[in-house]
């Protein structure tokens, strides 16, 4: 929105715009984002065995993923407009990330010295964050879209929320290909690659959403 349309928009007293007018921008973009994250995981990395689906691994990795989209959806949708309040959906995005990254700190305290190193480290830590933060682009540049037609006026925040958004959508579809079962590499591997599409949005948010 640019600043003469909001002072047009005040100007005339339509009064504030409708709560749900960012949440309806913005999350129509996330399932489209999120189609073309999976059919890149499938098409490029390919999808986990079928036998793996039994273990707690992938749905571990799809409820942390899917849990932060919703607390980071919440936040942007907050930021979308002027005289944000964050304080709700900042500590929803803090209480699962805690959540997650206790649960891989008792799992990796668990197993015997001599294996922690492998649990953390799995088969794919070099390439995961990088994955997850390529998979999170195509919603990171629709949420980024969706953003430009609303009313940010903190534009590095709004930028990092979409990242924040985007990584844990992109993280969704890379549990798809991802075959590490540890908990406490999910916690420290896709936590990366989630804050990685985080700062990359906090980078392009005051060059795209400056009004």
């Amino acid at each position: 929105m640019k600043t003469s349309h909001l002072i047009d928009l005040l100007a005339t007293e339509a009064g504030p715009a409708p709560r749900a007018l960012p949440a309806r921008r913005i999350g129509a973009v996330v399932p489209f984002g999120w189609l073309a994250s999976i059919a890149a995981t499938l098409v490029l990395l390919g999808p986990i065995p079928a036998s793996l689906w039994a273990e707690p691994a992938p749905w571990i990795k799809l409820a942390y993923a899917g849990g932060l989209a919703s607390g980071a959806l919440w936040l942007t949708t907050r930021l979308a407009r002027p005289v944000a309040r964050t304080g709700g959906p900042v500590i929803s995005i803090v209480a699962v990330v805690i959540l997650m990254a206790l649960l891989g700190l008792t799992t990796l305290l668990a197993a015997p010295a001599s294996e922690r190193l492998a649990a953390l480290l799995g088969h794919s830590w070099a390439h995961c964050p990088v994955n997850v933060l390529l998979l999170s682009l195509p919603t990171l540049a629709g949420a980024l879209w969706a953003l430009r037609g609303l009313a940010p006026t903190q534009a590095r925040a709004a930028g990092l929320a979409a990242g924040l958004l985007a990584g844990a959508v992109g993280a969704m579809a890379y549990a798809l290909s991802c075959i590490e079962l540890s908990a406490a590499f999910v916690a420290l591997w896709y936590s990366l690659g989630i804050a990685l599409a985080g700062g990359l949005g906090a980078l392009m948010g005051p060059w795209l959403l400056r009004w």
